[in-house]
């Protein structure tokens, strides 16, 4: 029970208590006084009559007459005159009747017995008769129920406004006990707020000042810890000229793309180099070079942008070099961005950044998971070597295998659409496990898989670029999730569903999301929906899409992390379920400890938020062991199991 309902229950108590005991007062007080009044009643009609008698003592008549004239008045209970000596009676008058208005079980409670008083007739100096009256108490047995009704209804008037305004000020001044509630909620949901309003009451003010101080603290120290993982992140990954990608984290990349797997798509490495930069040096000075190199990235930057592809990767490789990885890039849209690029150099040697002409010249090179690295950047600087000496443009694109899909666009277009309509999807299940102990199972991550004409499965890798490209990603989630909402009907298990940005950053999809998730509320605490980080929507929109989420009971995660650290600083107000490193991170990460410095300073700072973090794309087992020595809560990948059928 709430401290404010026990507040209000004793108030109500202690009213109860203090009006019976003052009504209780008020009606024994009021008998006593009516008893009074009945008995000086009595006496004063027993004193009068007996005056008013002695002149007629021996005339019975008149006797009779003066007793039935006072008698009948009504307000006595008997009236006799009894005879000294002898004891007969004269006269004698009595009545029984009672209030007819006052229930029976108030006369039986008050016992209100008639009260007497007695007087002596003279006949001369001798004692004649003596005068016995009793009053009758049934008017002041009315006025007295009378008067405890008006009392009974006064105090109940009286102690139903005071409930009302005792519960009104206790809600009032304990409505920041309700705050402090909210925001021992939030800090059990990783969320750290300030109380703003500071009550007045000197016990509230000081917990609520208190819990500011504790989630001021924790959230400096976590805001420090973030920002000292930035700094390490830039200084291992990052190029300081350009803010690219360095080359260590480029093969990391290229790496991680190659691995045969559920998402991992075809697509193109461009490689770009500075025509010229060490005679550019020379003539133009390494301020001017710089210059011109920062302008190189920051279009290469652009191209990531405006292509809507959060999983490209700008880097600078060395000096001059610099690369574009680009998955789910088609041959038709490699050749379009080259000849994009090759107009913004142009542009850039216009402009006097770069006295050569061409400014650079780009290598086209496609590549598919399961490929070498090697194979890759051999086949890459062949297409650089084949564009330099070329004289009429300055790109060339080298193709081993065929890039393009061997169907047309247009058959892609057909079989994706009767697909989705038709929800011909497939539902795989990769098991996500503890890294320590019995390696107990968190939850299944779930994979698309579809089945062409020919029954043979097309991993989502080949077809989600073609999805992308038809802006069908949101129609694929909500497919998606409709499937996973029937699976948890029939095998209730923990899932997690990955999200695309399109249903999440419009406003209509996420509104037919949220609606489905409204519907199925049985479901909430086992579907957790994953969101990219690569594909965030800004600070705030991407609380207020946190909060939506969580209204309907449905978790959020975040996977893919680590290329946008800066954004650990905004994770104390989301609320996440947990953070899914981004397998790049992870790969031979028992073999390079620079990855192992930068994952220990990820888990230090959201283990001061309590956050669970989980590996992706854990290969081999000694992955596995050195994720299990640094603390790393969870895992997925090909060491922990692969894509099946079934869930386990």
């Amino acid at each position: 029970m709430s401290l404010l309902k026990q507040l209000f229950i004793a108030i109500c108590l202690f009213l109860v208590v203090a009006f019976t005991g003052s009504f209780i007062a008020g009606v024994e007080h009021s008998r006593e006084q009516s008893l009074a009044q009945l008995r000086s009643h009595a006496q004063d009609a027993a004193t009068a009559l007996g005056l008013s008698l002695t002149p007629h003592v021996d005339d019975p008549a008149m006797l009779e007459l003066m007793v039935s004239s006072i008698f009948d008045s009504g307000y006595f209970a008997s009236i006799r005159v009894v005879a000294i000596p002898g004891g007969e009676v004269l006269v004698e008058r009595h009545s029984t009747t009672t209030a007819d208005k006052v229930p029976d079980w108030f006369a039986r409670l008050v016992d209100l017995q008639p009260q007497g008083g007695d007087a002596l007739i003279m006949r001369g100096w001798e004692q004649a008769a003596r005068v016995e009256v009793l009053s009758h108490p049934q008017f002041a047995l009315a006025r007295l129920w009378d008067s405890a009704l008006a009392s009974l209804l006064w105090l109940l008037g009286c102690g139903l406004v005071s409930a009302l305004l005792g519960a009104w000020l206790l809600r009032t001044q304990l409505r920041p006990l309700d705050a402090l509630v909210q925001q021992a909620q939030a800090i059990s949901r990783r969320e750290f707020h300030s109380l703003p309003k500071v009550p007045r009451t000197p016990e509230l003010k000081r917990v609520v000042l208190a819990m500011n101080q504790m989630v001021d603290k924790l959230r400096t120290l976590f805001a420090e810890e973030a920002a000292r993982s930035e700094q390490l992140r830039k200084s291992a990954y990052q190029d300081s000229l350009t803010g690219l990608a360095n080359r260590r984290l480029f093969d990391i990349r290229l790496a991680n793309q190659l691995i045969v797997n559920e998402q991992n798509a075809e697509g193109y490495l461009l490689l770009l180099r500075v025509n010229d930069l060490a005679g550019l040096n020379q003539r133009l000075g390494a301020q001017h070079s710089d210059a011109l190199l920062a302008a190189i990235g920051e279009r290469l930057r652009q191209c990531s942008v405006e292509a809507g592809h959060g999983d490209w990767l700008a880097s600078r490789n060395r000096g001059g070099e610099f690369s574009l990885l680009a998955p789910g890039l088609s041959a038709e849209e490699a050749e379009r961005l080259a000849a994009q690029l090759c107009d913004a150099l142009d542009s850039l040697g216009r402009t006097g950044a770069s006295d050569c002409s061409p400014v650079a010249h780009l290598g086209l090179a496609a590549f598919r998971p399961g490929e070498s690295a090697e194979q890759v950047l051999e086949r890459a600087d062949q297409a650089l070597a084949e564009a330099q000496r070329h004289a009429q443009r300055p790109w060339a694109r080298i193709d081993d295998f065929s890039a393009a899909p061997a169907h047309s666009h247009e058959h892609w277009r057909t079989w994706l659409d009767a697909t989705l309509a038709g929800r011909h999807l497939q539902l795989f299940f990769q098991p996500v496990r503890r890294c320590t102990g019995e390696r107990e199972l968190l939850h299944h991550k779930v994979l698309a898989r579809l089945h062409d004409a020919q029954g043979e499965t097309v991993p989502a890798g080949r077809f989600l670029p073609w999805v992308e490209r038809f802006g069908w990603a949101a129609r694929l989630d909500m497919a998606m999730l409709e499937l996973c909402l029937e699976h948890l009907q029939r095998h209730p298990q923990p899932l997690a569903l990955s999200l695309s940005a399109a249903s999440l950053q419009d406003a209509g999809n996420l509104e037919r999301l949220l609606a489905m998730l409204d519907k199925q509320p049985a479901c909430a605490h086992l579907l957790t929906l994953e969101i990219d980080e690569r594909h965030l929507p800004p600070a705030d929109e991407l609380e207020q899409l946190c909060q939506a989420i969580r209204r309907t009971g449905y978790r959020l995660g975040l996977q893919h992390f680590g290329g946008r650290f800066s954004l650990i600083g905004n994770l104390t107000r989301l609320g996440l379920a947990y953070l899914k490193i981004d397998g790049s991170y992870i790969r031979a990460i028992d073999r390079e400890p620079d990855k192992r410095l930068f994952i220990e300073t990820i888990r230090r700072a959201t283990h001061s938020i309590d956050l669970p973090l989980i590996a992706e794309m854990v290969e081999t087992e000694g992955e596995l062991q050195v994720l299990e020595r640094l603390g790393i809560h969870g895992a997925m990948g090909r060491a922990i199991g692969t894509p099946q059928l079934r869930a386990e």
